[in-house]
């Protein structure tokens, strides 16, 4: 999953006494970015969430689901390389690709759970761990002014092994000619991508410890 790491501005304009145009620096007061081609990626993404319920439930369809899900998954990375490939990179953005990529996550699992599609310990040690990460980092960058980091490449690595296991679980349990190839990838993708979520999720401590005392220092001066 790819996250923008630097704030973007727009240049502003200045005329001479000719009406020729010169680039002049960042007006620091320049409002955020929103409407960016990268965060209405993210947004399409955000609104297939409730298309992925409604095919498991109301469509009662675990292939349709899984396949939604696999390729929510595998587009993880376009809003990212959108930002980057038209200079579109923005703080809100590195804030709400990250935030929809959870808010899929915790509503994904949370589905199969009620679905069964997946086994009940595996869902609940992944969204454990969600919680508990994602919890404590809002609470670090809400109230104790946490300054906010990147995503570590093995954290990328492991959502990235969890994003493709538990659509595997879902075409696994679908009644497909071939749902045991999925179910078996399922478990080779998702044993070590929940290894590595809980190991990456320990590692996080020091960075927030970091990011909290960096903030108050910069809130300080």
């Amino acid at each position: 999953m790819a996250v923008a790491t630097i704030t973007a501005m727009d240049d502003s304009d200045a005329r001479d006494d000719g009406g020729s145009r010169t680039a002049s620096r960042a007006d620091d007061r320049t409002p955020p970015r929103y409407l960016t081609l990268p965060n209405a990626f993210t947004l399409l993404r955000l609104c297939c969430i409730p298309v992925f319920v409604w095919l498991l439930f109301g469509r009662d369809s675990r292939l349709a689901a899984g396949l939604l899900l696999g390729a929510l998954g595998a587009t993880d990375w376009v809003d990212g390389w959108l930002a980057r490939r038209f200079n579109q990179v923005s703080e809100f953005g590195a804030m709400f690709d990250p935030t929809a990529d959870r808010l899929l996550f915790v509503v994904a699992i949370t589905s199969i759970i009620i679905d069964g599609s997946a086994p009940l310990w595996f869902c609940v040690a992944v969204m454990t761990r969600e919680v508990l990460v994602g919890g404590t980092v809002a609470v670090a960058t809400l109230f104790l002014r946490m300054a906010r980091f990147d995503v570590t490449w093995w954290g990328k690595t492991a959502t990235f092994l969890l994003m493709f296991a538990f659509p595997g679980f879902l075409l696994g349990e679908s009644g497909i000619a071939v749902d045991w190839f999925f179910e078996a990838g399922a478990w080779i993708l998702g044993l070590p991508g929940l290894v590595l979520s809980v190991w990456t999720g320990i590692g996080y401590a020091p960075l927030i410890r970091d990011g909290i005392r960096r903030g108050r220092s910069s809130a300080g001066t």
